[in-house]
């Protein structure tokens, strides 16, 4: 099993050459967001943001890489007590892409006239003796 990728930080403390107090601390919280999935990682960072007050979303932004909407959203549903948002899992009912087949109830009948005409006849390739290349018998 492959590692997670670990966002770096990006805040400005993190860019400046040599160590600084809150760098672990930084390092620490993008392993941990690397554990989580995507609605942990909004809620967690969106709680951070709550914390620091004012410019939080864009702070945590560049210490996570996450989207300032994103951690946004986070807090929102933190306000909100989670309310609607689904405890065995991470999407919502009926939060998939809709199969092919419910889009399109025809499509094994249409794919299937398309390549009747090639797929008809010797599935072998005609040769003499059963052969799929032509022998030279």
């Amino acid at each position: 099993m492959g590692m997670a990728e670990i966002h770096q930080c990006k805040c400005p403390n993190c860019q400046q050459l040599g160590e600084h107090p809150e760098g672990e601390l930084h390092r620490r919280m993008n392993l941990f967001l690397s554990r989580l999935d995507e609605q942990q990682r909004r809620w967690y960072v969106g709680l951070e943001s709550q914390k620091v007050g004012h410019g939080g979303d864009r702070f945590l932004a560049q210490i996570t890489g996450m989207n300032v909407e994103t951690i946004r959203r986070g807090r929102r549903e933190l306000d909100r007590s989670l309310e609607g948002r689904p405890v065995d899992g991470v999407r919502l009912e009926g939060g998939r892409r809709p199969l092919v087949e419910e889009k399109d109830p025809d499509i094994e009948r249409d794919l299937a006239a398309l390549v009747e005409a090639e797929t008809g006849g010797d599935p072998m390739g005609g040769g003499r003796n059963g052969c799929a290349v032509v022998c030279a018998t």
